[in-house]
């Protein structure tokens, strides 16, 4: 074999392995680069969006999910429990959540956008404690008239199924309600407006 030869298939082979040492630091650079397109779960705390999909959440089961640090309280609310919000105004301290925080859509008996899914703040209005979920009628440890609600275990505020406190509680306003929009049956995205959604902006 003549030495042209064999510095040709050096040649040949140089370039091979440097075209493949060149593709492999593309991808590294890329992989880093597109990751960082991603929102970081510490963003996503801070405030980016989140989607849920409701369609599995059982009528009187509540998911809890995150968003900016704080837990969010997903409840499919059954037909025996929207019956029970409307005659509950005369014991609820702001019954059309007047002082409360809520956006435009869901200032309504039900604090939502749609009357089936009621989508809230897990936080205590008084001093930031975690309410609990107490969906039971007439439970034993909160008497016989409880129509089901939220029970906060730290100071005893009470609230309804719709977020509305009791008269009587420490809190002295509703849970807050998040932004937040509804697509079709299922995908629920905590942290877009509905109103604005439609414009396509995020809150």
């Amino acid at each position: 074999m003549s030495d042209d030869a064999v510095n040709l298939g050096r040649r040949h082979l140089l370039t091979f392995l440097t075209t493949v040492a060149g593709g492999i630091g593309v991808v590294a650079v890329a992989v880093p680069f597109l990751s960082s397109l991603k929102p970081s779960a510490r963003a996503q705390a801070l405030g980016a969006p989140i989607e849920v999909d409701v369609s599995k959440i059982e009528p009187g089961q509540r998911i809890t999910v995150e968003w900016r640090g704080k837990p969010v309280y997903i409840v499919r609310r059954t037909p025996e429990a929207l019956a029970a919000l409307d005659g509950l105004a005369s014991r609820l301290r702001d019954p059309e959540s007047q002082a409360s925080e809520q956006p435009n859509y869901a200032h309504n008996t039900y604090r939502s956008l749609n009357p089936e899914i009621f989508v809230v703040v897990g936080v205590c209005t008084h001093l930031g404690c975690a309410p609990l979920f107490r969906p039971e009628v007439g439970a034993a440890d909160l008497g016989s008239d409880w129509p089901g609600g939220f029970f906060c275990p730290c100071h005893g505020s009470r609230f309804d199924l719709a977020g509305r406190v009791f008269n009587g509680s420490p809190a002295s306003v509703n849970l807050r309600i998040p932004p937040y929009t509804i697509e079709g049956d299922t995908k629920l995205t905590i942290g877009v407006d509905a109103h604005d959604n439609k414009k396509g902006s995020a809150a």
